[in-house]
């Protein structure tokens, strides 16, 4: 509660103003406040967190990329994530050349579709390695045949499969390729003023690089923009990653092939007697028959073993393990 002042203070307060002895605003604190311009035609939808959290998202993605398409190229790829930012729909349509590889993908099961805008230098290069060539891109750039637009479409399908495990931490997604465009004018699926987050990435196949571009509409992920923030992002990958993660390594060590091998013995013959072996020559070795035998796993000797046999072939039986300190 403020202090209530007495008669003889209010009066000598009156009579020091009066005589200009005293300033009320002398001792006022004017706040001043900062003022942002808002632009309504380009509202800030994103914020840099959620920018934030989609470089995790596809630098997740560009790992897979870098796995995948070596396979179906049969060439070293190399992708990275270079940045994140916000634009309107109409600022990523008119960065767009002709002609242009636009890949359009259902975000199911988020209404509306993003696009995977592809540099066309890469899509030369996709063509030329699939149908068996160096992986040399054209040096004058021309129009996609029908043909080359079908190889390119099975690419683009692995890539957009590739698009479920990077987003299951925020959605469980079944992406499909609906189409592919080769010009930018027929590129408008959503309102020219609309936020979009454009993730650019550099892919590298072999000597050829260039870039691709993933657009994302800020009405598909808003249903599920809560989650695409750091905060949330760290604390469900942490609980998910841990069990699925080792589920899956686990099971790919399991199936892992790893070469096995029984050193009999080990001699030293000369050349020219090895040039002159026969059928029935005797090799003496460095070993006696009731030794036992050394059982290489890779280049580490891990088992001691007897020889014998199983089903008419050669077999060993483990005796003891090796196991290091």
């Amino acid at each position: 509660m403020a202090d209530v002042l007495s008669q003889s203070e209010i009066d000598s307060l009156l009579s020091a103003l009066n005589n200009g002895d005293f300033d009320p605003t002398e001792n006022e604190e004017v706040e001043e406040r900062q003022i942002k311009d808002y632009n309504f035609a380009r509202p800030s939808k994103f914020s840099k967190d959620h920018l934030r959290t989609l470089v995790f998202i596809f630098e997740h993605y560009a790992r897979l990329l870098s796995t995948s398409l070596p396979v179906y190229l049969r060439k070293n790829v190399q992708v990275e994530v270079m940045h994140a930012e916000a634009a309107t729909f109409q600022e990523f349509s008119n960065s767009l050349s002709n002609p242009v590889l636009i890949g359009v993908v259902n975000f199911a099961p988020l209404e509306g579709t993003i696009v995977i805008e592809m540099a066309s230098g890469l899509g030369y290069t996709i063509v030329d390695r699939m149908l068996g060539g160096s992986g040399t891109p054209l040096e004058k750039a021309r129009e996609f045949t029908e043909i080359e637009l079908s190889i390119i479409e099975r690419v683009m399908s692995v890539c957009t499969n590739l698009l479920v495990e990077p987003w299951i931490n925020v959605q469980e997604l079944n992406p499909t390729l609906e189409r592919i465009e080769t010009n930018s004018q027929f590129a408008q699926f959503v309102s020219p003023n609309e936020m979009t987050s454009v993730v650019t990435m550099d892919i590298k196949i072999g000597d050829v690089q260039g870039l691709m571009n993933i657009c994302i509409p800020y009405t598909v992920v808003e249903p599920v923009i809560d989650k695409i923030n750091t905060k949330y992002w760290y604390s469900t990958a942490d609980v998910k990653s841990n069990e699925a993660y080792r589920e899956m390594i686990e099971e790919t060590l399991g199936r892992a092939q790893i070469p096995v091998r029984a050193i009999m013995g080990r001699s030293a013959i000369s050349v020219n007697d090895f040039i002159h072996l026969q059928v029935g020559d005797i090799i003496k070795v460095d070993t006696k028959l009731e030794d036992d035998l050394d059982v290489y796993v890779g280049n580490i000797k891990k088992f001691s073993a007897l020889p014998g046999a199983h089903n008419d072939a050669y077999a060993v039986k483990i005796k003891s393990v090796y196991r290091e300190e």
